[in-house]
C-alpha cells in the first residue's frame, strides 16, 4: 500500500511525524563535535547566550564597588554600579570544559588598558606551538582591556575574534567583545565584587 501525499494525515502518522521532528535536533545536537576543540575554524559550534536580566539580591549581600556576575551556563555578564543605577548585560565566552571553570567569589584586582599575553605552562603544554609572548595589539587574545581577577591566571577581557563569544571557547578567562569589556573597563573598578556562577 502506499501513501498517497495528497491524501490527509491520520493521527497515528501525525503524531510519529511530529515526534521524529521534535527527536531530530536532539539527535543531531548528540552526534555533533564534542567542545574541546582548541581551534574555532574547524568546527562549527553553538553561539548562544542568555539574554535575562536578573537582579542582584540573590547573588550579592550589597553593591558595595559595584558587582559583576558570570553566568558560565548562559554564557552572560551582569554588571551592577555600586548605587544600583546602571545595569549591563553582555554575552560572553566561558571556558572549554568544566575542569577549566573555576566558580565562587573573587573581585577585580587589577585593570589594564592595552594587556600583553603569556600562556600558563599548562597552556603550553597544550598547545605547544603557541607563542611564548604576544604584546598587545590586534594578534593579542585579551583584547583592548583586560580586568585581573584575585584568582591567579583567570580574568575579564576583551578579543578580537569575535566568534569566540557566546561559546565555550576560552582556557579559563571570560571574554567579552572589545567594545563590551572597554565599557565593562571604564565601568568597574579595583575591587568590584566578582561572583561565578
Amino acid at each position: 500500500m502506499t501513501h498517497n501525499p495528497l491524501k490527509p494525515l491520520n493521527r497515528r502518522g501525525f503524531i510519529a511525524g511530529a515526534a521524529a521532528m521534535i527527536g531530530a535536533p536532539a539527535l543531531a545536537q548528540t552526534t555533533g563535535t564534542i567542545e574541546i576543540e582548541r581551534d574555532i575554524t574547524t568546527t562549527v559550534r553553538r553561539n548562544i547566550s542568555s539574554f535575562r536580566s536578573l537582579k542582584w539580591q540573590p547573588y550579592f549581600e550589597s553593591l558595595r564597588n559595584g558587582a559583576v556576575l558570570v553566568d558560565i551556563d548562559s554564557r552572560a555578564l551582569h554588571y551592577w554600579s555600586e548605587d544600583g543605577r546602571t545595569y549591563k548585560l553582555y554575552p560572553s565566552s566561558v571556558p572549554l570544559s568544566e575542569d577549566m571553570t573555576r566558580r565562587g567569589r573573587t573581585s577585580v584586582i587589577r585593570k589594564v588598558d592595552g594587556p600583553s599575553w603569556s600562556p600558563t605552562a599548562n597552556m603550553l603544554k597544550r598547545n605547544p606551538d603557541w607563542p611564548r609572548y604576544v604584546p598587545p595589539g590586534p594578534d593579542n587574545p585579551l583584547g583592548t582591556h583586560a580586568l585581573y581577577l584575585g584568582w591567579k591566571y583567570y580574568r575579564i577581557h576583551g578579543t578580537h575574534d569575535t566568534r569566540k563569544i557566546g561559546r565555550r571557547s576560552s582556557n579559563g578567562c571570560i571574554g567579552l567583545y572589545n567594545q563590551h569589556i572597554a565599557e565593562l573597563f571604564s565601568l568597574a573598578k579595583v575591587g568590584t565584587q566578582v561572583l561565578l556562577i
